[in-house]
């Protein structure tokens, strides 16, 4: 906890951020991290609550120490408070500009008043300690020979990466991009995560040992199983990226992408690449098609582009402004949120489905025909009446993800024995078993999104952390093995 009265004494603040017409005008991060004052204000705000739900299975995936580190920033002792955040999180400027948050609804204060700034005051100790020069590599102790291939370089691979790697196994991380971070690399915008920040972690993992293979696209490139056969372990931690599409009429007209053909292409024109034949926002009527995270980095990046108008639909009824009597805390509830992006400008819309797209003569799209739509016992019904046309020069569909991508590297592990669960993930134990994120097959295990489906960022390296423990403990019973034969 923080200072005992704080919660009774000082208001909630958030981090102060650059005005949306002006940060519009860069791809460059707005935020701003707190003062040191300012941040042992916040965590004096921290309650002793007996029980804090936010570093508990519903706030926390990782189980961040929270009340402790609030606790030593309000008392000053910053680089305490950084080496017991980064007990628990490998990556805290990850999650500490990218996650939701749900430590803060499950925060006890946040029953009857605003929530302690958790994330805001993550991020600052973050941020200072690598100001500092506090952020250091960490070299494992004693070497074990053991050799482990971990295929995709999200958060959750660069976790069990790390984590392995520390634990003095041989690691080698594979990505099919040409540089390493997954989608936090292409997926996120750089004004939410400027890609220096991933590159100076990536500088500490490879002097503690893992070692990055960019370009190698495993199942492709490489057959899957020649680093079945080459490794002592091999983690699938590659995202969830088959893309939800939407089978209406019109979806052949150009001008009609998925969000993440659109994202990734400014994230490489922002990295100095060259893209031919960028999709651009620029002086469009752009429409995106999903109402969630994805969405509203498509939100973002069209206003940056300089899109003419900005249209968000989701096909669901608009969430209520606070939590709902069947969402009480400390659960994550689903009320309105408005992300940066929003305020940047939007026209937001809900309840719309979208019934065909129109086109010209050139096969473009230039409208989207629409009707509003009510959700009735389970499906949603077309309310006769509210039919309307929307104009629409760019269409990104941000309807969420269905699974890993099966062609290649999965189905050449399936042929060999691995299994799929029901929703076309792999099939991977969960819990605190033995076999914990273990595949059907022998030497294989898998985490992040590539098990639990599309997820957050915190949850992902959750898992890798998690996946690393379940691969060491393997790697250790197959060591006592191979020295006293049982």
């Amino acid at each position: 906890m923080g200072k005992p009265t704080g919660f009774m004494e000082f208001k909630r603040v958030n981090l102060e951020h650059a005005a949306p017409d002006e940060r519009v005008k860069t791809f460059k991060e707005f935020e701003k991290r707190f003062h040191r004052e300012d941040a042992k204000v916040q965590a004096a705000r921290c309650m002793d609550c007996g029980i804090p739900f936010c570093h508990g299975d519903t706030g926390c995936p990782v189980q961040n120490y929270i009340p402790e580190w609030n606790d030593l920033v309000y008392k000053g002792h910053w680089r305490e408070a950084l080496e017991n955040l980064l007990s628990t999180n490998n990556f805290p400027e990850f999650t500490g500009r990218l996650c939701p948050a749900p430590c803060e609804t499950a925060c006890t204060l946040g029953i009857n008043e605003e929530p302690v700034t958790i994330k805001a005051i993550e991020r600052t100790i973050i941020d200072k300690g690598w100001e500092e020069g506090w952020v250091k590599p960490r070299m494992p102790y004693v070497m074990s020979g053991k050799k482990v291939a971990v295929v995709g370089s999200g958060p959750s691979g660069l976790a069990a990466a790390q984590q392995l790697c520390r634990a003095g196994h041989i690691v080698t991380v594979y990505e099919k991009n040409d540089r390493i971070g997954g989608l936090l690399r292409y997926g996120i915008p750089d004004f939410k995560l400027e890609k220096h920040v991933i590159d100076r972690r990536l500088e500490q993992m490879k002097i503690e040992g893992v070692e990055f293979k960019t370009g190698v696209h495993v199942g492709v490139d490489i057959p899957a199983m020649e680093l079945v056969e080459k490794y002592d372990a091999v983690i699938l931690a590659g995202g969830s990226e088959k893309p939800r599409d939407i089978a209406i009429p019109g979806r052949e007209l150009k001008g009609v992408y998925f969000a993440m053909e659109f994202l990734p292409q400014q994230n490489r024109v922002n990295a100095g690449d060259t893209v031919k034949k960028q999709i651009s926002a620029k002086g469009k009527n752009v429409v995106i098609l999903g109402g969630g995270d994805t969405g509203s980095d498509c939100v973002g990046t069209s206003n940056r582009q300089g899109a003419k108008s900005v249209t968000q639909l989701e096909v669901l009824p608009k969430p209520p402004d606070s939590r709902p009597d069947n969402m009480p805390w400390p659960y994550w509830p689903m009320i309105l949120r408005t992300s940066s992006s929003h305020e940047e400008g939007v026209a937001r819309k809900w309840s719309v489905s979208t019934k065909s797209f129109k086109g010209n003569e050139k096969g473009e799209v230039t409208a989207l025909e629409c009707i509003e739509v009510r959700f009735e016992n389970g499906k949603f019904i077309d309310i006769p009446g509210t039919e309307f046309e929307l104009k629409a020069d760019l269409v990104l569909i941000a309807a969420g993800f269905l699974h890993p991508v099966h062609e290649g590297m999965l189905n050449e592990l399936k042929d060999a024995g691995m299994e799929f669960d029901q929703r076309g993930n792999v099939k991977a134990d969960f819990g605190d078993s033995e076999t914990a994120h273990a595949t059907s097959l022998r030497k294989v295990f898998a985490c992040g999104d590539m098990r639990r489906g599309q997820s957050l960022v915190v949850w992902a390296i959750a898992e890798g952390r998690k996946c690393a423990t379940a691969v060491h403990n393997y790697l250790m019973q197959e060591t006592a093995v191979e020295e006293n034969g049982y």
